[in-house]
């Protein structure tokens, strides 16, 4: 019996193309399988030119994948961070305020000092109106 032998024809894909296939990847229009069935080459083909004509997908790099509740996660403490920061802030401020206003209550209450300081102070020896002194 004579041995039917198939000869796969040699297909050399342009690099329009690629780049278009490689675009559809990354847009996640397609996916690598997609790609590989749909024109009928091996996904070592379809990796290699993601490796060459990818904007974001290289080999080497570490693409880190979130759950959605993570990344959720991850801006509900983003926002607590700053709701915290706005806080401190404010507090900030009240504490400044409070500086100032101590500074210059000290400042009027020895201002009002020196007015009075030419009467006599009070020592308490003398006697008062409606008192009567019996000696």
């Amino acid at each position: 019996m004579a041995k039917k032998e198939h000869f796969r024809q040699r297909r050399v894909f342009s690099e329009e193309l690629k780049r278009q296939l490689v675009k559809q990847i990354e847009d996640g229009n397609k996916s690598v399988l997609n790609v590989c069935r749909e024109q009928r080459v091996s996904d070592r083909s379809v990796y290699k030119w993601i490796n060459r004509y990818s904007r974001y997908l290289r080999s080497g790099q570490t693409l880190v994948v979130q759950m959605e509740s993570e990344a959720e996660k991850l801006k509900q403490k983003d926002a607590r961070i700053a709701e915290l920061e706005a806080a401190l802030g404010r507090k900030q401020m009240e504490l400044d305020y409070e500086k100032r206003y101590n500074i210059e209550l000290k400042k009027y209450v020895e201002k009002e000092a020196k007015k009075k300081s030419g009467t006599k102070p009070f020592n308490g020896s003398g006697t008062t109106k409606g008192s009567t002194d019996t000696k």
